[in-house]
Formats: structure tokens, C-alpha cells, sequence
């Protein structure tokens, strides 16, 4: 095991080594994917994108108070008939206006708002646990790679000291020329197999490092081991979990709530719309007086749109219309969570299957590659059994470890499917929310920890991390 593990880190090594003015950051599974939360670009749009909705919500909550407004006129006048007189002629006017009724239009708008800020919660939250999906899989994807190394270093090892048996051999006269030029093949291919899997981990970590917005060149070392732990849970157990817990289910309910309230915002235009107005005028120096004149009007004012030529009835029908869009969109989210509950559990089950599977086939495979040693340095075996059983014994460790990496990515896939919270319950924030507290305190309500009680903010936007391939020095644009 010792072996393995010097072989491997010489391999690193030697990549590392290739690029020694990259920085070397060594980072484990917790950490990679807490970098992940920090730095991804998708959940800094979601946060922009539930600012705006709150500044949407602050706006509907403003347009049922009171308005003031304010306006000025200043004029001259001339001709003949104003010879003698000032010519100046100026006034001003306040009004101040408070709707008292719209039809509900304004309640709905407010209703609406508050869904659309609802929504872009589980939105955010969404784009967490789909950041620590995507992070967790490049992650192990580089664990995977690294695994490969391994066992085409120790391939290539194996193809060198065979060389050098058969051309001993051959110098004895006990073999052909045939057996060393097949031999020198097939190390030549084990070591273009160990270059390919070298590129695969190059290609992996800056895959990891560009999502983490590192620098291009940056050599992440990985910390961790790709291994098994068992997951007991049913099918059935996790469909249902995920069709009560995930975000975008969430979200989606939101979305045909808030075209409910589209419909009843749109049916508004069927009612009369009642304002209370006040005025204060005043009026300059005219061209026919010396004094100065004030006026103010209180009262009510109402308005009934009673023929729009089916303006409102398009307007209610186009609402309808969405409402059944959102329904509709509602239950194929519902669907596809079932789907990806199911391929990811079925991903998983198979993989646990083949892990058990190729290490029975990897016991087997060394022991046929002994015996083929054994019996090509007795002289009762062909060169041809050598490789044929090396080849063998290297795609069934290839094999188990694509078996851990498929399992493992399937778990990060199943815990994604489910809706695996990250930063708030979801079942804790509709609750909440169904109570009628606002945003931010079903967000307080369902926080997992106090950093995510508070409100995210928009933090600024990191640059665009690039390379100068002349010098490998990271360069900001």
C-alpha cells in the first residue's frame, strides 16, 4: 500500500512540478465546497435576483399610500392688449392623493410581490444545493482521475519489469524476439495510457479551480479518499422527502399563487377605482392684477371604466392562461423531481452492486497475473498470457474505482434530487410563511444555522481570473 501511495505522489508530484509558478492549495471536501458557496456566480445572481424581487415587493407595499406631487408653471405673456402690465404670469399646485379603492388591484399587487420574493428564496436555495452538487461531483471527479494515475503508474511499472525479464530471457536464448518486441509495445501503450490519465487529472482540477473562481493554473490537491459508506434509505422514502422538500417545488407553488393573484389583479379592471384628492393651488401676479391668489379642493374622486371594448376580459383571460402555464409547470416539476429521485437512487444501487463486484474481480485478477509470470518464467506460458492478464487486472481496479466515483457522485446527485438543505428548511420556511410572517422572518424561522437567518447581500463581483501563458503569472483583467 505503501508502494501505491509513494507511486502516485511521485505522479502528482511530477505534474505539480511542471507548473511551478501555479500556487498549491490543498483543500478537502468541506472546504472545496465551502469555496463553492462563497465564490459561484450562479448564487450571486440568485441573490441579485431576490434583491430585486424585495425592492418589487417594497414598491407594490408604496403604491397603496399616499402621493404627493408638486408643480409649477411660469409664463410671459405679450401683444397689445397687455401694454402697461406686468408680463409674468406663474403658479404652483400641490396635490396630494391616497387611494382608497382599486378594484383590489393594489392588495393583489402586494400579494403577488410577496410571492415573487417567497419564490426567489427558494430559488437561491436551489442554487446552493445545485452549487454543492456540481462542486462535490468536479471534486471527486479529480479524486477519480487521481486513482487513475495509480493504477497506470502501476501498470507501466509492471510492463518496465516484464521488459526487462523477457529480454533477459531473450538474451538466454529461451524466448523469441518476437516476445521483446511485443513487450516493448506494450509498455509503449501503458505509458501513452499513464500520459492520457495524467491529462484527465490536469483537465480536472482546472475544471474544479475555474468553478471555484481560482486561478487557472492552480494546483488543488485533493485531501480525501474516494470510499464507500453504505446509504440506507428507500425509494420511496426519498421521493417523498424531496416532493416536501425541494426548493423548486417549492418555488413553483409560489409561481401559481402568484398567478392566482394575477387573475384577481386582472378582474379588478371590472370594478371602479375610488381616490381621495386634496389641492392647494396659488397664483402669481397676473397681467391684469398686483396680488397674489390661493385656492384648495378636497374630495373624492371615482372612476368606472364601464366599457373597455373587452380590454379587461382579454386582460383576465391572458391571466387565466398563465395561471394554467404555472399549474402546468408546477406538476412537471413535481414529475421531473420523481424522475431524478429515481435515476439518481437506481445510479446509486448499481453502483454499490459493482463496487462489491470488481473487488472479487480485482482478487482474481492478480492472482491470474501471478500465475501467468510463474508460468511465462517456467517457460510453460506465452508472453501473450502476460499482458492479456495485466491488461485485465488494470481495467478491473479502473473499474472499481469508476464504481466508487459513480456511487459517490450518485450520492451527491441523490442529495441534490431530495433537496438536501443548505441554508434554510423549506418545509420550515412554508410553514412559516402560511402563518403569514414575512420573507425575512420565515427565513430566521427555517435558517439551519444564524449566518443564513440574515438577508443575503449582493457582494461585489469578483474579476475574471486569466493567464499569461508567457509567464504563468495570474493576471486580473
Amino acid at each position: 500500500m505503501f508502494r501505491k501511495f509513494a507511486l502516485i505522489s511521485a505522479a502528482i508530484l511530477a505534474i505539480t512540478n511542471s507548473v511551478s509558478a501555479a500556487d498549491i492549495v490543498d483543500l478537502n471536501l468541506d472546504e472545496t465546497i465551502q469555496r463553492a458557496l462563497e465564490n459561484n456566480r450562479t448564487i450571486k445572481r440568485s441573490i441579485a435576483s431576490r434583491e430585486s424581487a424585495y425592492w418589487a415587493l417594497r414598491q407594490a407595499r408604496r403604491s397603496s399610500g399616499p402621493t404627493l406631487s408638486w408643480s409649477s408653471q411660469a409664463n410671459a405673456v405679450g401683444g397689445s392688449q397687455y401694454q402697461g402690465y406686468d408680463h409674468r404670469l406663474f403658479s404652483n399646485t400641490a396635490t396630494v392623493a391616497y387611494p382608497i379603492y382599486a378594484g383590489n388591484s393594489l392588495k393583489e399587487g402586494r400579494i403577488a410581490a410577496r410571492y415573487g420574493l417567497n419564490s426567489a428564496d427558494m430559488e437561491l436555495e436551489n442554487a446552493l444545493q445545485t452549487t454543492r452538487q456540481t462542486a462535490t461531483n468536479y471534486y471527486f471527479n479529480v479524486l477519480r482521475c487521481r486513482n487513475e494515475i495509480e493504477v497506470y503508474t502501476e501498470n507501466v511499472r509492471t510492463m518496465q519489469e516484464h521488459l526487462t525479464n523477457v529480454n533477459a530471457q531473450f538474451r538466454a536464448g529461451t524466448v523469441a524476439k518476437a516476445d521483446v518486441l511485443s513487450s516493448q509495445v506494450n509498455l509503449a501503450n501503458a505509458q501513452q495510457s499513464l500520459i492520457t490519465a495524467q491529462n484527465d487529472y490536469d483537465v480536472a482540477v482546472a475544471t474544479l479551480s475555474n468553478y471555484l473562481l481560482m486561478p487557472a493554473d492552480t494546483i488543488i490537491r485533493a485531501q480525501d479518499q474516494l470510499t464507500y459508506i453504505p446509504y440506507n434509505l428507500n425509494l420511496a422514502n426519498c421521493t417523498a422527502y424531496a416532493l416536501e422538500n425541494r426548493p423548486d417545488v417549492a418555488a413553483a407553488d409560489y409561481a401559481v399563487k402568484q398567478a392566482e393573484s394575477g387573475v384577481r389583479s386582472a378582474k379588478s379592471g371590472y370594478r371602479p377605482t375610488v381616490n381621495a384628492i386634496a389641492t392647494k393651488g396659488m397664483n402669481g401676479k397676473s397681467p391684469f392684477s398686483d396680488s397674489y391668489s390661493d385656492s384648495w379642493t378636497a374630495g373624492i374622486s371615482a372612476s368606472w371604466n364601464i366599457f373597455d371594448n373587452g380590454v379587461t376580459a382579454a386582460q383576465v383571460e391572458s391571466a387565466k392562461a398563465s395561471l394554467a402555464a404555472a399549474e402546468e409547470a408546477a406538476a412537471e416539476t413535481r414529475e421531473g423531481v420523481q424522475l431524478e429521485v429515481q435515476s439518481a437512487f437506481l445510479t446509486l444501487r448499481a453502483a454499490e452492486r459493482n463496487i462489491s463486484t470488481t473487488r472479487v474481480a480485482i482478487a482474481s485478477a492478480e492472482e491470474d497475473f501471478k500465475i501467468a509470470q510463474v508460468r511465462y518464467a517456467a517457460g510453460v506460458g506465452t508472453n501473450l498470457d502476460v499482458t492479456d492478464a495485466s491488461d485485465k487486472l488494470t481495467q478491473a481496479k479502473n473499474n472499481y474505482y469508476n464504481a466508487l466515483y459513480t456511487y459517490n457522485t450518485a450520492k451527491a446527485d441523490l442529495d441534490k434530487a431530495m433537496g438536501i438543505p443548505v441554508s434554510i428548511d423549506v418545509v420550515r420556511y412554508v410553514s412559516a410563511e402560511s402563518e403569514g410572517k414575512n420573507a425575512a422572518d420565515a427565513r430566521t424561522e427555517a435558517a439551519l444555522t444564524s449566518d443564513y437567518s440574515e438577508v443575503p447581500e449582493i457582494k461585489e463581483t469578483q474579476p475574471t481570473v486569466t493567464v499569461d501563458l508567457s509567464d504563468a503569472t495570474p493576471i486580473s483583467d
